[in-house]
């Protein structure tokens, strides 16, 4: 009885798998931080040419002899900073992904494995490619577009603060929707939606887009549609992929278990 009354003491090596997992998770971390870092201080020399490059698409479009404001003390110098930080973690995303692909590939099975290279190679250069066609097509046409509405009693001169964060939040936007051929790839590889399935989702897709456009882009008619017609086109460019390479609906069906997979 007296046993009874007394709990057996914690084994510290039932802790171990835990503390270990926190370890690597900060250590994975830390190296993704110092990879932005790196980057940021060879391009912090040129934060000035860096926010100019940034800020072309809008000047081209400004009245001759405009320029951005800056309602802050400190914009100036804090808007450069962050985009130059921006364009740090921009630069250094493979490697921060890489990181993150270290830290959970041992947890994955070997057909995701298998799918988890390719997905992230693609994944990084499609979301570059749509901040590319972010800024040389669709700040280019938007801001034009924008300043030609303009009245000749108003003078349109941003603040470069609100400018910033209207950039970032486009990049996010295009950036994100051309991964769309990348996630109906591995959904359907996954076997979560086959051909079948994604051909019966078109109607839905194309409804979400123009709605998803309304949400994250200005009100005008000219960014949603350059938001909401890539986004569809690139989701029937995923459902062409899956019919080539992809599965049916009976492969899926057939396709083994999990826990028949594990290694």
């Amino acid at each position: 009885m007296a046993d009874s009354q007394y709990e057996a003491p914690e084994d510290p090596q039932n802790e171990q798998p835990l503390i270990s997992h926190l370890v690597e998770l900060r250590n994975r971390t830390v190296r993704a931080a110092i990879s932005v870092l790196v980057v940021f201080v060879v391009l912090s020399p040129f934060m000035k040419q860096i926010f100019d490059f940034l800020s072309h698409p809008l000047m081209v479009a400004l009245p001759q002899g405009a320029k951005l404001l800056s309602t802050g003390v400190v914009a100036p110098f804090m808007v450069p900073l962050k985009v130059t930080l921006f364009l740090s973690f921009v630069i250094a995303l493979p490697m921060v992904l890489y990181q993150i692909w270290a830290y959970i590939a041992p947890a994955l099975y070997r057909r995701e494995k298998r799918l988890a290279m390719p997905i992230l190679v693609s994944s990084v250069g499609m979301f570059f490619l749509g901040m590319v066609y972010c800024y040389f097509i669709v700040f280019r046409m938007v801001f034009q577009f924008i300043a030609g509405f303009s009245p000749d009693s108003v003078n349109f001169a941003p603040d470069i603060d609100a400018y910033f964060s209207f950039v970032l939040s486009m990049f996010l936007a295009f950036g994100l929707t051309f991964e769309v051929p990348i996630v109906v790839v591995v959904l359907n590889h996954l076997g979560i939606a086959s051909y079948e399935k994604l051909c019966k989702a078109r109607p839905f897709v194309i409804v979400g887009a123009f709605v998803l456009a309304a949400l994250f882009t200005p009100p005008d008619v000219l960014s949603q549609l350059l938001l909401a017609v890539p986004l569809v086109i690139l989701f029937q460019a995923g459902i062409v992929l899956v019919r080539i390479f992809g599965k049916r609906q009976e492969e899926i069906d057939s396709m083994p278990k999990d826990d028949e997979d594990e290694e």
